[in-house]
């Protein structure tokens, strides 16, 4: 029977590691937003820190994660069979759920899907219990779960949400209000007393949250009083081999040869007193050092302040993100190792051996915490979903218009319109002097718009460095101050609700974007609910399969999976690949005439190229009844659609771009945007109709139809490539001559017309048919009207 738990840890060690990978995917977003959102410093320099800050996080890790051992359970009412399939069901959960929200590219929290996977499972498998004994009622749950710190930690959680989003928006503001968006020319005492408040902040959050109360420093502290100053190169050389037991038996075997110092020791716990009860003396002093060399490094280094800000501020979080949330992922696999020694040095049988063990204090073993910091590092520089989870966050908090991934809702509009209700009342109370002092500080224009205006968008930063300092800085001082207190949190929460409050607070969700971004902010929350939810439902039913057949069960569950991964994962690399390789449409970015037609001829290859083989692929799906084939050119015109609806809405960035003797220009982007629209909206509707009517399932078209539609498909076809290679080639002298051929089109399309309506008046039999063939040729005309129109407008504008 010990097999099955030797294979059990193999596997949980296995899904350890893909945890890791997956948890790092999502989390990324923790650290990684403000540093890239700012553009402050390079992509390499910050993956480099932030890098250093995971690995110097991993080796002070705090440990093994009480709430995988006892924060959820009570360990002592279980058996270690119990415990294993408790913890099995958890791992099998987590990376599961969490690759999920990373193919969405959604950010959720590893700390809340480890709760309450935990709770999920812990509950199913005491319910089990209870009902295998008469003796035992519902009521009894209370003895099995620890539900006064399961309550804690779902409160805090939930807690951190409003005061993140609130201290964020409180905190940008005032710091916009003093700083302004032309920051970088006010004094340099200014960003001197900027600079020293927020590394002051994130300094105390390194010093609270990465290293005080970890494992070295405890150790440190230890060493010290019991042997000596002279003991800490012993400490060194034995510690970075051995674990934090062996290394307290290894000072209390040779006290004598450390030297006890006794007066040192005093001396240590004196100062640790000092440090703990006299933090905000601490903190001020602090303020006042850290300002001084700011305005020393702004003066002798010339250093722009807010760099370095951003700098450190990524190094902290990621270093409390690998201290801290390192033990979401391993902290279940290490109780299972430590479960799995008691009970096989107890020689106990599997239902019969208490897990009381751990409810006592363990430590994970160095080596392992550095394994497990290095492949951490390794997913953070190759895992290409967790690009993908920042960029939501960052497009969420992006200052002024962007690329919008979440639709409007009701429900966001009416926040919307309640908040500028709210705002339209606040306004006409507050003084016009205090009015007017806003309006400059936070007025964008004052800024220089040069860089803005021709840089590519890319290019381009989606909020500046303030905004970046203030996010890493409230950030910090937040899980500092909660940490401090003991209280439960997510940093995933905390981080994405101090962006969306610091964003609300400088005015980056203006009347243009507001509801997208809100209705984006409430996706993401509601993915929170559903995280807890989903965790809780799926945990508790892998446990209970588990609990039915262990081999078998596991043998299943696992393969699952690994299925489901691969699957995700090749899916997830196609549907990337696919985007990269498909020609998409681009805005134009360039101020001169030739530049707009040079860039809009790019977009017109791109644009017939895929409208050909989505009329194409219609209509061969058609003629084999294919309702998948349709659904999927539904959603290739759907995508086309999105994307000429981008273009026309960056029109007013398009003619504020342009130069003086190129004004004339925006006339013909406006007709050429019209013009694509036209064709989308004929594309649309050939798409939409061919898939209701097999949607339905209506009679398939007769042979004769079929026939017809594919003789218009083969001209299109022709008509289309030749369009292409005339854009592709730039040989616009030759335009004439596919325009001379619209009436030839005209002509075939109007013979199958005819003939359709002889068909009708003699042998159709299907009002259904008729409809959906007379609609796809009427539409067809209005496509090839439409790119004549478009191509007559180019050929008139490009000499």
């Amino acid at each position: 029977m010990s097999d099955i738990y030797i294979l059990m840890i193999v596997a949980l060690a296995a899904l350890a590691v893909a945890d890791l990978i997956v948890g790092v995917s999502n989390d990324a977003v923790n650290f990684l937003n403000s540093a890239i959102g700012s553009k402050a410093i390079s992509f390499r320099t910050i993956m480099i820190v932030a890098s250093i800050g995971i690995a110097a996080g991993a080796i002070f890790s705090s440990g093994l994660m009480e709430v995988a051992r006892k924060g959820i359970f009570v360990p002592g009412e279980f058996y270690f069979d119990e415990i294993m399939i408790i913890f099995m069901a958890v791992m099998i959960t987590d990376i599961l759920l969490l690759d999920f929200f990373n193919t969405l590219g959604m950010p959720t929290s590893t700390t809340v899907s480890i709760v309450f996977e935990l709770l999920g499972a812990a509950v199913c498998v005491a319910l089990l219990k209870i009902s295998a004994d008469s003796s035992l009622s519902i009521a009894d749950l209370g003895n099995y779960i620890n539900t006064k710190k399961a309550g804690e930690i779902i409160t805090g959680i939930l807690l951190s949400v409003v005061v993140a989003f609130s201290v964020g928006a409180i905190v940008q503001y005032i710091s916009r209000l003093l700083l302004s968006f032309n920051f970088e020319k006010k004094a340099k005492w200014v960003g001197a007393l900027f600079g020293g408040i927020a590394l002051t902040a994130i300094l105390y959050f390194i010093f609270i949250k990465g290293i005080k109360g970890t494992n070295y420093a405890k150790s440190i502290v230890d060493i010290i009083y019991n042997g000596g100053a002279e003991g800490l190169l012993d400490w060194a050389n034995a510690y970075f081999n051995s674990s934090y037991e062996t290394v307290k038996e290894l000072v209390a075997a040779k006290k004598d040869l450390f030297k006890i110092d006794t007066e040192a020791g005093t001396i240590a716990l004196t100062l640790r007193g000092f440090l703990e009860t006299n933090v905000p003396l601490i903190v001020s002093a602090g303020f006042v050092l850290l300002s001084i060399i700011s305005y020393l490094i702004i003066v002798l280094f010339k250093t722009n302040i807010y760099k370095l800000i951003i700098v450190v501020g990524t190094f902290a979080l990621a270093l409390a993100f690998a201290g801290n949330d390192l033990v979401n992922f391993i902290g279940v696999p290490i109780a299972a190792l430590k479960a799995y020694e008691a009970w096989s040095a107890s020689g106990q049988l599997p239902g019969e051996f208490s897990m009381a063990v751990l409810g006592g204090k363990a430590e994970t073993p160095t080596l392992l915490l550095l394994a497990a910091g290095i492949i951490m590092v390794l997913t953070l520089w190759f895992s290409s979903k967790a690009r993908n989870v920042v960029k939501t966050s960052i497009d969420l908090s992006r200052q002024g218009e962007g690329d919008e991934k979440f639709r409007p809702n009701f429900l966001s509009r009416g926040i919307v319109r309640g908040t500028v209700f709210i705002s339209d009342v606040i306004t006409s109370i507050t003084p016009k002097s205090f009015k007017g002092v806003t309006e400059r500080q936070f007025d964008q224009e004052s800024i220089d718009s040069t860089n803005t205006l021709t840089a590519k968008k890319e290019d381009l930063p989606a909020f500046d460095m303030v905004r970046a300092a203030v996010n890493l800085m409230v950030a910090g001082v937040l899980i500092s101050i909660a940490t401090s207190m003991k209280l439960p949190l997510s940093t995933t929460y905390v981080t994405f609700m101090v962006a969306m409050g610091t964003s609300l607070a400088d005015r980056a969700w203006g009347t243009e974007s507001a509801v997208y971004r809100v209705a984006g902010v409430l996706n993401v929350i509601g993915g929170w609910f559903f995280t807890a939810i989903s965790a809780f439902i799926a945990a508790a039913t892998i446990a209970f399969l588990l609990n039915i057949h262990l081999p078998a069960m596991l043998a299943v569950l696992l393969s699952l999976a690994v299925f489901l991964l691969v699957r995700n994962t090749i899916k997830y690399r196609n549907k990337t690949r696919a985007e990269r390789a498909e020609d998409r449409l681009k805005k134009s970015e360039s101020s001169s005439i030739q530049g707009v037609i040079e860039e809009s001829a790019d977009n017109i290859k791109s644009f017939v190229n895929r409208g050909n083989k989505i009329y194409g692929q219609t209509i061969d799906s058609l003629a084999k009844y294919d309702l998948a084939a349709l659904k999927k050119s539904r959603k290739g015109i759907a995508k086309l659609e999105t994307e000429v609806e981008e273009l026309r809405d960056s029109i007013f960035y398009f003619i504020k771009n342009l130069d003086e003797s190129s004004v004339g220009a925006s006339n013909f982007y406006i007709s050429i945007l019209g013009y694509l629209e036209d064709i989308t909206q004929s594309l649309e509707y050939v798409a939409k109709v061919s898939h209701k009517h097999v949607n339905n399932n209506h009679k398939k078209l007769r042979f004769n139809q079929i026939k017809d539609l594919k003789e218009i498909e083969d001209h299109l076809n022709d008509f289309f490539s030749n369009i292409k290679t005339v854009f592709d080639s730039r040989e616009f002298n030759t335009l004439n001559g596919i325009i001379n051929e619209k009436q030839e089109l005209f002509t075939i399309v109007n013979d199958k017309i005819n003939k359709q309506v002889a068909r009708t008046r003699t042998e159709e039999s299907s009002p259904k048919n008729t409809t959906l063939y007379f609609g796809l040729l009427m539409e067809t005309k209005d496509l090839i009207t439409a790119t004549m129109n478009l191509l007559t407008t180019y050929r008139d504008h490009q000499d």
